[in-house]
């Protein structure tokens, strides 16, 4: 048949022709139809028919096995997504763009290419806005690891940074206040008060507690064979005294084990709050004394001068509340220049240094052969 348009036309193989059995349909627009190399010269005649129109069979049935081997290379393409092409033995089937072997027009090559490489293409505009954003967000996580860090240090007195030298004089200016007033470490674990001022002091006796002291004396222990009751003995009495004597052979009072001790532990003193610190009157002239060996005594020493160092350390801050204090005037006034002067004749840093040498020698101390 003859083209009826010029945006479209079809092209069929007649039913009449013995040497072929493949129906070819081809349907396109603004497409040239190209069929043989010799024929091309017929698309500019001006009567503007098929170029099959008058074509032999045999050309034919060569038009017919290019189209198909066009169609398998199209086929086996991965980058085709406009058309798809079946093959069989009965016949070929071939749908509108599989057939399509003409050169794409400028047009739609390049809204093909455009549209495929969408989804191929990172604009260098999406890195910007990222690293913008990023750039946004780095100071809030700033933020929020700073408050983190300064919530653990509120919940979780250990680890706290502050240097143990600011911890111990808040300690000492802890125990001047409650020296004029008795009721404020016990009203300051109760939780009573909430100013910034006692929460560093509570702090800081945490601190005392859980990090100087008690892991020191806990190692003193676990090391030695000493028995309950003698523990028992030297945690109550804040007082000892060490006093060197004839040597015998005899069971040490303190492992029980066969030494030759020559040393006698004299221990006495008020029994006394760990908290509050507040002394009990009960049997108050009630003294121990027991013969241990070397080892022992020393021990004894040792875990006696860390024990009660904070009972220590308050019944001097008493003293000097008792001798230097003023009746009129006000509490806050007097504990800022009790504590001036103490700082001031180094008193504080004395007190300070003491802690620091025993928690060496506790550090140091051998285990016992």
């Amino acid at each position: 048949g003859k083209r009826k348009s010029l945006n479209s036309s079809v092209l069929y193989d007649s039913d009449e022709s013995e040497d072929s059995d493949v129906l070819v349909r081809k349907v396109f627009a603004k497409r040239h139809c190209i069929v043989d190399e010799d024929e091309s010269s017929r698309e500019q005649q001006p009567d503007k028919t098929c170029p099959t129109e008058n074509v032999s069979p045999n050309k034919r049935q060569k038009v017919c096995a290019k189209l198909k081997e066009l169609a398998r290379q199209r086929a086996t393409r991965t980058s085709t997504s406009s058309g798809t092409c079946e093959v069989s033995n009965d016949g070929a089937e071939i749908e509108e763009d599989a057939l399509c072997y003409s050169p794409l027009t400028p047009k739609e090559g390049s809204e093909t290419d455009s549209d495929s490489m969408k989804d191929f293409i990172v604009e260098e505009e999406d890195d910007d806005n990222t690293e913008h954003v990023e750039s946004e967000n780095r100071p809030q996580r700033k933020e929020e690891n700073t408050s983190n860090s300064e919530l653990l240090a509120y919940y979780v007195p250990q680890l706290c940074h502050c240097d143990h030298y600011v911890h111990f004089k808040r300690i000492v200016k802890a125990f001047l206040i409650n020296a004029i007033d008795d009721t404020f470490l016990s009203s300051l674990y109760d939780g009573a008060r909430q100013k910034k001022y006692a929460q560093d002091m509570l702090l800081s006796l945490h601190y005392l507690d859980d990090r100087f002291i008690q892991p020191r004396l806990e190692n003193l222990i676990s090391r030695s064979r000493w028995k309950d009751r003698y523990k028992e003995r030297v945690d109550c009495y804040p007082d000892v005294r060490i006093i060197l004597k004839n040597p015998q052979n005899m069971p040490c009072q303190a492992c029980e084990l066969k030494r030759y001790c020559k040393f006698n532990v004299q221990l006495f003193g008020k029994l006394y709050n760990s908290r509050t610190l507040e002394a009990d009157d009960f049997m108050s002239d009630d003294t121990q004394v027991l013969k241990v060996g070397m080892i022992c005594a020393e021990r004894t020493r040792i875990y006696h001068n860390l024990k009660h160092f904070k009972y220590k350390l308050y019944v001097d801050c008493s003293s000097v509340t008792e001798s230097e204090g003023a009746e009129d005037e006000p509490v806050k006034d007097t504990v800022e220049r009790l504590f001036s002067q103490l700082e001031d004749s180094g008193w504080i840093q004395k007190r300070y240094n003491d802690l620091e040498e025993y928690m060496d020698d506790a550090d140091h101390f051998q285990e016992e052969k």
